[in-house]
């Protein structure tokens, strides 16, 4: 008889956890069987794990294996554990030591013939493996360059099982991770393709500067989209805690840019209005996998066409809106994703469109207000900027007028408003106005006098406003100060804020 056990890490959602694959060689019917939990695909792993060992030029034992996977009470996902649990087979057998392999995590999935292809979730499983105290992981050569961005983890790569036996066997050593390459520089719309809408210009900005969301309401052709789609211009780039965080997700999801895996840009998502529910806040059989919402992370998580997306899907992202988080239950347990986003909604004002205004639209009050009223109230009183925009004018298009302000530009001005908020909010950890919480509002030192809260607090009293939606016209008022670089926000910012909290097509 003999018995071997390596690490790997376990995945549910974006949390890892560091699994032992023990294997037990016994006298009787050759065969494999694998215990703890696992999903079809690691069941397979039996035949996939035999050629490959075939196929590197080892023996196949012929006694009855038992692979388990420790926890057993954790679910087990995927064919990341593949070259586990080849090795520790192997090391059962007495045909490999495991001496070096002590304090390593080993994450692949295994070709028919010998190869270690990548897999997904490898940043998430090293971070896992650091935490639990493992000093080196060995990963495909593929995922290799995600996983040396953990400190404090020695990587070692493989390209196939061969080279993981030969270091085991004779120190033979592994290839290093290959180095990064530089991420390419931001490139994508500019606000100076931008002709006209002040009103809209200013609203994305508000929004960058703060971490608001923002819903744009307006004709077609009155530059919803482009606005929208140029918000990421403008927002600053990740700082490393982000930067890994929204890595993690990507790679969870299999969409990390090859050779440049650290995603430092802020994400942006612009699903169909026909996605369903599941692949707009994430969902799947079996474990859940991340969808549009988490995906847009840090970012931005622009639905155009709003009100055709159907209000079920729309109504499910209010909870997340608030938690910063999405938690989904299916039946191989709870998972929980990041979905700290900026969710920009644009939206038509009625069902024809008609590019010619009233004049052409043959659609009642009623109907207008049964289309825009698939965004429910709790919806939009989540959204701090509600802009209606009105047609670009002829002579926006064709006068002779000043150069349009860069994504550039503006993004020098977001940049120090973000740096003025963050260290404003330094003592409650908070780096964004949008993220500020109430309590921190009514704090004595931020409190705004009712000198300068006036018009705020008879729209609160008159009805016009939630105490949610209250506390986020304060909160949009602190960013127009930040963008004028005042110390706190004057009359004239919660006007403004309010103009542009209540300035919905509804």
């Amino acid at each position: 008889m003999g018995y071997a056990k390596v690490h790997s890490v376990a995945l549910l959602g974006v949390a890892g956890e560091v699994v032992v694959v023990e294997a037990h060689l016994a006298t009787g019917l050759p065969g494999m069987v694998v215990s703890g939990l696992p999903d079809a695909a690691l069941v397979e792993a039996r035949d996939r794990v035999r050629s490959a060992v075939v196929n590197s030029g080892e023996s196949w034992p012929q006694r009855r294996i038992t692979v388990n996977l420790l926890p057993a009470h954790l679910p087990k996902h995927g064919s990341g554990f593949d070259l586990a649990v080849a090795v520790a087979v192997l090391a059962g057998a007495g045909a490999v030591p495991v001496d070096l392999l002590r304090r390593a995590a080993l994450l692949g999935e295994l070709g028919l013939d010998g190869t270690v292809r990548p897999t997904r979730g490898v940043l998430p499983a090293v971070l896992a493996a650091a935490r639990a105290g493992l000093e080196q992981v060995v990963v495909p050569l593929a995922n290799a360059a995600e996983a040396d961005l953990v400190p404090g983890v020695t990587v070692r790569a493989t390209r196939s099982l061969r080279e993981l036996i030969e270091f085991a066997r004779e120190g033979v050593p592994l290839r290093p991770p290959p180095p990064l390459t530089a991420a390419p520089p931001p490139s994508g719309p500019d606000l100076a393709d931008i002709l006209g809408q002040e009103r809209g210009r200013r609203a994305i900005e508000v929004a960058a500067a703060g971490g608001h969301h923002l819903a744009l309401f307006g004709p077609p052709g009155a530059g919803k989209t482009m606005l929208a789609q140029r918000l990421p211009s403008i927002l600053p780039a990740l700082d490393d805690e982000a930067a890994l965080e929204v890595t993690a997700v990507h790679s969870i999801a299999g969409t990390l840019p090859p050779g440049s895996p650290l995603i430092r840009r802020p994400p942006f998502q612009a699903p169909h209005h026909t996605a369903s529910m599941a692949a707009l806040v994430g969902g799947g059989s079996g474990v859940a996998r991340p969808g549009a919402l988490s995906l847009a992370h840090r970012g931005v998580l622009l639905l155009d066409e709003a009100p055709e997306f159907s209000r079920r899907a729309l109504d499910s992202l209010r909870q997340p809106l608030e938690d910063g988080e999405i938690r989904l239950r299916r039946s191989g347990g709870e998972t929980s994703y990041p979905a700290r986003v900026q969710l920009v909604l644009a939206a038509n004002p009625c069902p024809c469109a008609s590019p010619e205004g009233d004049r052409k639209c043959d659609c009642s009050r009623l109907v207008r207000r049964r289309y825009l009223g698939r965004l429910s109230g709790p919806l939009l009183d989540r959204i701090d900027l509600q802009v209606t925009l009105l047609p670009v004018t002829a002579a926006a298009l064709v006068a002779d007028q000043p150069a349009m302000e860069s994504s550039a530009v503006v993004a020098a001005r977001v940049a120090r408003a973000r740096a003025a908020a963050a260290a404003r909010w330094a003592g409650v950890r908070v780096a964004r106005n949008a993220d500020v919480t109430a309590t921190t509002l009514r704090d004595h030192r931020w409190r705004l006098p009712r000198s300068v809260t006036g018009a705020l607090i008879r729209a609160l009293d008159q009805g016009h406003l939630s105490a949610r939606g209250h506390d986020r016209v304060i909160k949009v008022a602190w960013s127009l100060a930040d963008l004028d670089g005042r110390d706190r926000p004057d009359a004239g910012d919660v006007t403004e804020a309010l103009e542009l909290r209540k300035g919905t097509a509804l």
